[in-house]
């Protein structure tokens, strides 16, 4: 008899900040990889907020409560495909972003002043400087640290090499 469970997603971590420039020119890796893996690839994003960049932490916290909305990575991409006005204009745009998704805005502007998500953005941003990350993006899969922040040449190929590896030792 087959076991006819279904072998575990790959996990790949991105630790992201939704202020950086260099994460806006990621999200095509982001989105080739889900294309290339689908469900293979559990996608998870990771908070590494910069203190050079003042929205940052807000933004965090507003990706959370998308992802609580069920909208978490059409919020990001949103966001980051508008890194300019978020630098602008803060968390008014971060709220208004989620009413351009058809999210409950009035919830967002709630979860930035209660501060329902600070944990998780905390907790991600000690694991992250635990594990050594120190600009965004940064990969992590299969055990391995890949930094974005420097240099993304070549970058998406290397993750899909420590992840073509992995599927193939399950399979």
């Amino acid at each position: 008899m087959t076991d006819s469970t279904p072998a575990r997603p790959v996990v790949l971590d991105v630790w992201c900040e939704l202020q950086c420039p260099d994460c806006r020119t990621a999200l095509d890796d982001v989105r080739a990889l889900r294309a290339r893996y689908g469900d293979r690839v559990e996608l998870r994003l990771r908070h590494f907020p910069l203190e050079k960049h003042k929205h940052s932490f807000a933004a965090a916290q507003a990706a959370e409560e998308a992802f609580a909305q069920g909208k978490g990575w059409p919020y990001v991409e949103a966001v980051l495909g508008r890194v300019e006005e978020l630098d602008r204009a803060g968390e008014p745009f971060l709220v208004a972003s989620a009413r351009e998704l058809g999210l409950d805005a009035e919830e967002f502007d709630t979860a930035l002043v209660d501060g329902r998500h600070i944990l998780i953005v905390d907790a991600d941003q000690a694991e992250g400087k635990a594990i050594g990350v120190t600009g965004t993006p940064t990969y992590v899969v299969g055990g391995e640290r890949l930094d974005g922040g420097k240099s993304q040449d070549g970058l998406r190929e290397r993750v899909e090499k420590i992840i073509d590896g992995l599927l193939d030792a399950e399979g």
